[in-house]
């Protein structure tokens, strides 16, 4: 097993774009264990990065107790450009020089593979460390250097929307989940929620975690208002 280590070089990202179409519902407030995911997913990460932020509504995620920052690159239109929109955002407003950019339904994410990600990415010259699965790159689950935002910034005044459109001119290094097996041994830990089975399978998957792998029970106090609220 992999040490534990605090990348205080590391900044990480929450991408929160709201209602999905296909769920129907804001797949970052789905509970698991009577908790958001979005919340559980932050408090994952804490412990290994230097700071936690929602890309999304700060009205919907502040309430969380979660720092929460707007999309602040849109068209001239005034449309946003979706996950492309929130990775651009991060990597303008970050202090530090790796980030981590995730979608909000990862609910098979777990604290050693991400560590381990994250020291793969310090030992790589690229400048996007990007997880390749059988279903292709991951891009919306990879370290990003804070350099990348001119490139990205650029691409969406292009009107360029795909994330690998986007970044195709900078310098990528793929990793397989050859490299991750130790930490993933289902293949799972990258899968997310498009539909109401999908949740129901996640939250099975998690019910069966022994109880020290779901993470640190949260006092209700820190999130129940505000869980009522959105309900």
């Amino acid at each position: 097993m992999q040490p534990m280590k605090r990348f205080e070089n590391v900044a990480a990202f929450i991408l929160a774009g709201g209602a999905s179409s296909r769920m129907g519902r804001d797949k970052g407030l789905l509970e698991f264990g009577g908790v958001p995911l979005i919340l559980r997913t932050a408090h994952l990460l804490m412990p290994v990065v230097a700071s936690v932020t929602v890309v999304g509504s700060p009205n919907r995620y502040a309430v969380f107790g979660l720092r929460a920052i707007a999309d602040e690159v849109v068209r001239e239109e005034g449309t946003s450009q979706g996950p492309l929109a929130g990775i651009a955002t991060a990597l303008r407003t970050t202090s530090t020089p790796w980030n981590l950019i995730l979608a909000c339904d990862l609910p098979y994410l777990t604290i050693d593979w991400v560590n381990w990600l994250l020291s793969r990415a310090m030992d790589s010259s690229a400048q996007i460390v990007v997880p390749r699965t059988s279903q292709g790159l991951e891009p919306l689950a990879a370290v990003y250097h804070r350099g990348c935002a001119e490139t990205i910034v650029a691409a969406i005044a292009r009107g360029v929307r795909r994330v690998a459109d986007a970044v195709a001119d900078l310098r990528s290094e793929p990793v397989d989940a050859s490299e991750w097996r130790e930490f993933d041994p289902d293949g799972f830990v990258l899968k997310n929620m498009n539909t109401l089975e999908d949740y129901e399978a996640a939250k099975k998957w998690w019910e069966a975690r022994p109880p020290h792998e779901r993470g640190q029970p949260m006092p209700e106090r820190t999130y129940g208002a505000a869980l009522r609220q959105h309900r």
